[in-house]
């Protein structure tokens, strides 16, 4: 393929992958800078911790109905007006003088955000040809990784030369120019809702769609054990066993504040290698072998932190599982997307992240309260052993020979 052709392909593909990497350095931003804002209010960890909680409350308040809206309405123009959205609530926050208005708004834009994901979800596929699918996650995944270890650079920065508030104002300074390029995206579901004059969400509408993904998980048995399973690996015991990092660092590993940075940023460090990496190699390895392979390597990772020491081996272990876990990504997102019809992705999306976030919450209040009872490591052992188990089953699963037809590009 010559340049310009190539240039013509990805066009599109290279402004939305712009866009994503802008809104993700920019809520890196927000998220450091609103924890200041609220410590510097209230002078309490606790209610800086409620901020953690109102991203799962929102999506389990929104993700009951947000598929159905989503599947009967445009992509790009609820993306666009979400996009416009949050910014202008987030441009709102550093006025606010009360918690309780902080929260409010805190709350309304991460249910814009449980809205926004299956949209762009869906919208990806769509506008993704399935044999760049695999290459576009790889980027994706990378420009991930890259705001991960950029956005709280940039934040530092915006601290030692103005405030909290300035770095609040450039995140909603990114969501208003993600709205932009994404109004410049082509509208490929143009003229496509216009008959439809079913718009307002009934319970009826809900029960039906419901049952939609039901019987879709039903018929496809196994699409439904690949997300079940990669979401209590990857998510639900990630989130889990992550809750306890700070407090394993300094009780186990006896830390410093400072070591526990330079412990995050060597994370920071593997994604980016593992996804520079992948994204070189990513049309010569397999969709199953990213899934598997990088499954145990983080889980690997996992383990080995969990039973650590020291700084050198927690640092090798994060090493590890940031760099497996570029892989792992890519290959499940590009499965999702190559299985999942378009048609009913909205829905199939929501009911994976309310379950997910029922999950979550569950699994770190459980961790919580069994570290006030024992030991923080044995908590963090026996999480990991648990999410080990679960990517064993993931790993075995899309490895056996006779599901190999699910996994061809």
């Amino acid at each position: 393929m010559n340049i310009k052709a190539l240039a013509a392909t990805w066009k599109y593909p290279a402004f939305l992958l712009f866009g994503i990497g802008v809104v993700n350095i920019g809520a890196w931003v927000y998220f450091i800078a609103l924890n200041l804002i609220v410590l510097d209010l209230t002078h309490s960890a606790l209610a800086v911790s409620a901020l953690y909680m109102l991203r799962p409350l929102a999506t389990l308040f929104t993700n009951v109905w947000a598929g159905s809206m989503i599947d009967r309405m445009n992509k790009r123009n609820v993306m666009t007006a979400l996009d416009l959205l949050r910014a202008v609530l987030i441009s709102v926050l550093p006025l606010c003088s009360s918690l309780w208005y902080i929260y409010s708004f805190v709350f309304i834009i991460n249910m814009a955000g449980s809205v926004f994901g299956p949209a762009s979800g869906t919208y990806i596929t769509k506008l993704i040809p399935e044999e760049q699918r695999q290459r576009f996650n790889a980027l994706n995944s990378l420009m991930g990784s890259g705001a991960f270890m950029i956005g709280p650079a940039i934040a530092g920065m915006l601290f030692m030369i103005g405030s909290p508030s300035l770095a609040i104002y450039m995140n909603a300074a990114a969501l208003f120019l993600s709205g932009l390029i994404t109004i410049g995206m082509p509208n490929i579901e143009k003229g496509a809702f216009l008959a439809s004059s079913q718009t307002r969400i009934t319970w009826e509408m809900l029960k039906q769609d419901w049952i939609v993904v039901i019987q879709f998980y039903r018929r496809y048995v196994f699409v439904g054990v690949i997300c079940l399973l990669f979401s209590i690996v990857m998510i639900v015991m990630a989130s889990a066993v992550d809750s306890l990092e700070a407090a394993f660092a300094k009780a186990v590993l006896q830390l410093s504040e400072r070591d526990y940075g330079i412990l995050v940023s060597i994370s920071g460090a593997g994604v980016i290698v593992g996804a520079s990496i992948n994204t070189l190699i990513v049309k010569k390895v397999r969709i199953l072998t990213m899934i598997g392979v990088g499954t145990l390597g983080v889980c690997s990772g996992y383990l080995v932190y969990a039973f650590s020491t020291t700084f050198a081996v927690a640092a090798a272990s994060f090493f590890a599982l940031g760099f497996f876990l570029a892989f792992v990504n890519t290959g499940f997102y590009t499965f999702y997307q190559n299985h999942v019809p378009v048609e009913i992705m909205g829905r199939v999306g929501s009911m994976n992240g309310l379950l997910e976030a029922i999950l979550i919450m569950a699994a770190t209040a459980a961790a919580g309260a069994a570290a006030e009872i024992v030991s923080i490591q044995a908590v963090v052992i026996v999480g990991v052993l648990i999410m080990s188990l679960f990517g064993m089953l993931l790993s075995a699963s899309v490895m056996r020979s006779s599901k190999n037809g699910y996994f061809k590009s």
